[in-house]
């Protein structure tokens, strides 16, 4: 068992929450000093939101956190984060992703690895499944989360 595995399940709890509710199977935790701290998952489509991905989901549920304590947080998706929550993880100086997978979706991986972000991809299988079953469901949702 991998020392991820536990917020990950919990990013994937989030992730299969938001289907239950009708949206995009995406979570997200950020994880500091060992403990879950922020849990989200993308409300684009419950909230009518154009940013709630999981990630800004889960940051907004965090609360208002001082600079040096973003600095000693690890953030856990399903899925890799698009350019829009990966310029929020810079912002905030957030120095590890841990992503459920990138083969649904590649966001800005080699630009944040250049700023310094640490990633791991775990290539979950069940983080594929997912998204390859609301895909194959709801391929118009889809595509407008990722815009196209």
């Amino acid at each position: 068992m991998s020392e991820h595995d536990e917020f990950m399940r919990a990013a994937i709890e989030e992730a299969r929450q938001g289907r239950a509710e009708g949206g995009i199977p995406i979570g997200s935790v950020l994880v500091k000093d060992g403990k879950i701290i922020g849990r989200g998952h993308n409300r684009r489509v419950q909230k009518k939101s154009a940013v709630l991905h999981a990630e800004m989901d889960c940051l907004e549920n965090a609360g208002r956190l001082k600079a040096a304590d973003y600095q000693k947080c690890v953030i856990y998706s399903t899925l890799s984060p698009c350019d829009m929550c990966a310029g929020t993880i810079l912002l905030y100086k957030i120095p590890t992703v841990i992503i459920g997978e990138n083969q649904t979706f590649k966001g800005p991986e080699d630009y944040s690895q250049s700023r310094g972000v640490k990633l791991i991809n775990l290539e979950s299988k069940e983080c594929k499944q997912l998204m390859r079953d609301f895909i194959h469901e709801h391929p118009e949702l889809w595509n407008e989360d990722i815009g196209v």
